[in-house]
């Protein structure tokens, strides 16, 4: 696969899908705290996303950083647009502002939205759509 078709996959995939989350490993099974703290957010939402693990070929990652313009991994995007890696993900679910974004109700527990803290890494329990990696050859 050459990267102009990696690339064009990472543009269509963002396209397709409302929510799109590029991580190290899955939902499931996250290779790094990172991405598991910001699949565990979208994950107490409770809204549907789709995943990609971006690790099965370095050439995701550079291709995806080289169109976000974002050198880090997790990266959300929702609406085509790339919200921002775990840091950011996690400040928008703490102020209530990602459960806005998503639509979604705001997790309960301290009453105010900007009182909830973002998951630990062991909140990733919910199955997201699933994202077929047609990157491996």
């Amino acid at each position: 696969m050459t990267d102009d078709q990696i690339r064009s996959f990472i543009e269509d995939s963002v396209e397709e899908n409302k929510v799109l989350l590029f991580m190290k490993g899955t939902p499931q099974a996250p290779a790094c705290g990172f991405s598991a703290r910001t699949a565990g957010a979208l994950n107490t939402l409770g809204v549907q996303y789709a995943a990609l693990d971006i690790l099965p070929d370095p050439r995701i990652r550079e291709q995806l950083s080289a169109l976000s313009g974002w050198p880090t991994i997790p990266q959300l995007f929702v609406d085509g647009e790339l919200v921002g890696g775990a840091d950011i993900v996690a400040e928008m679910f703490e102020s209530g502002e990602l459960a806005e974004l998503l639509g979604a109700e705001h997790p309960e527990g301290t009453g105010q939205p900007g009182e909830a803290e973002a998951p630990a890494v062991e909140s990733v329990a919910k199955a997201p759509i699933g994202l077929e990696n047609r990157l491996q050859d």
